[in-house]
This record gives structure tokens, C-alpha cells and sequence, in this order.
């Protein structure tokens, strides 16, 4: 397909013309990312030649999963925004590119758009830390959301959550109170910030802080997009602390994500009265996380060696990910909603 060739100036703006086309976890196209870069990568998807390490019958399925999806506006549109938008991106050759999401492997984001203080991505693992829980999260909750991420921001740490009501706006709020630094992962494009709620705080967010996304400019944020980025919220960081989720909370799916990159999980105990305790509980009894109560708890978990295994050996059951899981498979077989 000659018109896909079109825009393939360089690294950069293949790997955001893939972005267009697939979906970030799709496994043949981040298996050839990672072995023959993104040029090469969309020249093999454009010709008709074999492809090294699939047979014939994987490279046709591969084109004829990808190719229909081929729209040059939207790739030109992408790369339009790209170029004049008040945001930059980051990709794996870059100084900023954060070491610690190449342990997602052929997972790993094709770009990463950014706005605000990219040296945050720079910084060791070790000074990242995810907080993240109930969207609606009690009193109590809250509380312990503002005392961890006040004490974690005051020493330096940078937090990263998601830009959610809840546990996630609380520890933004509880940071920057304090003037520490904050990373808000976006299920969307970065310049649509979600919740709309939520504008003004993932704005000062970028004045201090960093927003990130490896959705387009102009994506809508999709349930399935918030659980692919659950991935990037766990890779950011040394460690992920669930504070309140409630049996199908999407936190969970960071928790999980966290625990299967070799991450160490934290958890903080609740009322065993209240629905928003179960996550937590559940994940401390199955021996995920660490019981955490306060900020030094959290910064513990740096330094703590995770049990090896896979949550794939719990239940489903346990943390409810199967209806998650199904989701994610199906509205993946679907085309972007750009």
C-alpha cells in the first residue's frame, strides 16, 4: 500500500502512524517494533514480501487484520496535531523515554505523548510510585490518600496516578499542595483531559507535573483504553498501593499488571463494613500486596523483593478480571474510534 509509505518519514512518525492502525498490545506488531523498528515495520505491513518470523499464513492474517484499518486522513490528521499541538512525544530512542516500561516488552507504548515536565520519566523507578483506588472513594479513604501522597511528594517522589474522581484526583490535589511533582496517565488523548471535572486539576497537573498518554491526539477515552493503560501506570513506578477498590475496580487491573511486571503491590486495609475494602482485602489475603498504612510503608515497598508468580494463578474469580479480560479481547477485534 503505497499510501502508507507516504508516512513513513522517519521512526517517529512511523510509530505514530502504527498507533493509527493497531492497537497498543497487539502482539505480532509489537513483537516486529521491537525487532525491526517502526519504519520497517510498516513496510513489511505495506508490501506483499515475507515477513521474518512469521509464516505466510501469520503475515497474511497480520495484513488483513491491520490493513483495513489503513485511513490516511486520520494518520495525517495525527501527525498534523502532533507537529503544532502544545505537547511533545517520546519514543524508545529518546533521552526521556522511561527505561522502566521496556519491561513490558512487546507491550510496550509505540509513542508517548507528553505535556509538562518530561524529566519527571527520566528520573530512577525507584522515585516513582503509583497510588491509585476507588473512584468513589469514602472519607476515609480520602484521608489516607492526602497523609501517603502529602508525605511522598514533600520528600521528593514523584506520584503517578491515573486522572480519575476519587483516590486518583485526591493524590494529584495532595501533591501539588504541597509542591511536589505528579504523573497523570490518560486513557485518551492528551489533549482531551478526562474527566471533565477534572480540567483544571490535570492542568496544573502539566504546569508542574506530567501528563502522559500513548493514545493519539483526539482519542476518546474507551473502557479498553483505560485497561491497556493500566500497564503504563504500573511500569511508571517502583510499586503500585491500591487504596479502596470496590470487586470491579479497574485499580485492581493495576495491581495485577504491577504484580506481573515483578512489581511490588501495596495495599491499605479498610472497614471490613465497606464494599470499597474488598480490592484491598483480597489482594493482602491472596499475599499480592503489602499491608500499607503510611507513607513509609510505601516507600518500603521499594525495597521489598516481590513473591515470584503470576496472577494468572489466582482465580479470576478472585479479582474479577474475567468480564475484564473478554472486554478487552473483544473491543480490540474492533476499529479505533477516532
Amino acid at each position: 500500500m503505497d499510501t502508507l509509505l507516504t508516512f513513513m518519514t522517519d521512526e517517529r512518525a512511523a510509530r505514530i502512524a502504527l498507533t493509527m492502525i493497531t492497537d497498543p498490545t497487539d502482539a505480532t506488531t509489537g513483537h516486529l517494533l521491537a525487532v525491526h523498528g517502526a519504519v520497517n515495520t510498516v513496510t513489511m505491513l505495506a508490501d506483499d514480501a515475507p515477513v521474518p518470523g512469521l509464516d505466510n499464513v501469520e503475515a497474511q492474517l497480520w495484513r488483513k487484520r491491520l490493513l483495513p484499518r489503513v485511513e490516511p486522513r486520520l494518520i495525517q490528521e495525527a501527525l498534523d496535531l502532533t507537529e503544532h499541538g502544545s505537547f511533545k512525544t517520546l519514543i524508545p530512542s529518546d533521552d526521556n523515554y522511561p527505561a522502566s516500561l521496556h519491561d513490558l516488552g512487546d507491550d510496550a507504548p509505540y509513542v508517548l505523548w507528553v505535556k509538562g515536565e518530561e524529566s519527571l520519566l527520566a528520573m530512577p523507578v525507584s522515585d516513582r510510585f503509583t497510588i491509585t483506588g476507588a473512584r468513589a472513594a469514602t472519607s476515609y479513604g480520602v484521608q489516607v490518600a492526602n497523609e501517603i501522597s502529602a508525605d511522598l511528594a514533600s520528600d521528593g517522589k514523584v506520584i503517578v496516578a491515573g486522572g480519575a474522581y476519587g483516590i486518583d484526583g485526591e493524590v494529584h490535589r495532595s501533591a501539588l499542595a504541597v509542591a511536589g511533582h505528579t504523573i497523570a496517565v490518560m486513557a485518551g488523548g492528551i489533549d482531551r483531559p478526562y474527566p471533565a471535572g477534572h480540567r483544571d486539576l490535570l492542568e496544573r497537573v502539566s504546569d508542574v507535573g506530567l501528563l502522559v498518554s500513548e493514545q493519539p491526539p483526539g482519542a476518546t477515552p474507551t473502557r479498553a483504553r483505560f485497561m491497556v493503560r493500566a500497564r503504563i501506570e504500573a511500569a511508571l513506578s517502583c510499586s503500585t498501593t491500591i487504596i479502596e477498590a470496590g470487586s470491579r475496580s479497574g485499580s485492581l487491573l493495576v495491581a495485577q499488571q504491577a504484580y506481573s511486571l515483578g512489581r511490588s503491590v501495596g495495599a491499605v486495609p479498610g472497614p471490613v463494613t465497606s464494599a470499597t475494602s474488598f480490592g484491598p482485602h483480597r489482594l493482602i489475603a491472596q499475599g499480592i500486596a503489602s499491608v500499607v498504612t503510611n507513607a513509609n510503608d510505601v516507600r518500603a515497598l521499594s525495597e521489598k523483593q516481590p513473591s515470584s508468580g503470576s496472577m494468572s494463578q489466582l482465580s479470576a474469580e478472585a479479582f474479577r478480571m474475567d468480564s475484564y479480560s473478554a472486554h478487552v479481547r473483544a473491543a480490540h477485534s474492533v476499529h479505533r474510534d477516532l
